[in-house]
């Protein structure tokens, strides 16, 4: 083999490990850069979840206060009516005492 030949194939050696070397290190690269992407993307996922999740909070809080609301006055109109069915009941149970007391 001539000197030639030999020196190509050290220099053709050389740029080898050398292209090895620049491509791990842009693999090192590429690879961080899509690490960082990914925690950005996750950490705008989570925000975007957690800002979700107080709008939908707050419309299941509106929505109960407002089921809340609207059983309460129908608990108090059931309330009233039994009131004024009671109150029927106690007049006609007092005249019927008096009329027991005033026959003996």
């Amino acid at each position: 083999m001539s000197f030639e030949a030999i020196s190509n194939i050290a220099q053709a050696e050389a740029e080898a490990k050398s292209s090895v070397a620049n491509a791990q290190l842009r693999a090192k690269q590429l690879a961080a850069d899509a690490e960082s992407a990914g925690k950005l993307a996750v950490e705008s996922a989570l925000q975007k979840a957690d800002e979700e999740l107080k709008e939908l909070s707050g419309k299941v809080n509106a929505k109960a206060t407002s089921e809340a609301e609207k059983l309460s006055k129908e608990l108090e109109n059931q309330k009233a009516a039994l009131r004024a069915k009671a109150q029927g009941k106690l007049d006609t149970a007092a005249a019927k005492v008096v009329e027991r007391i005033v026959n003996s």
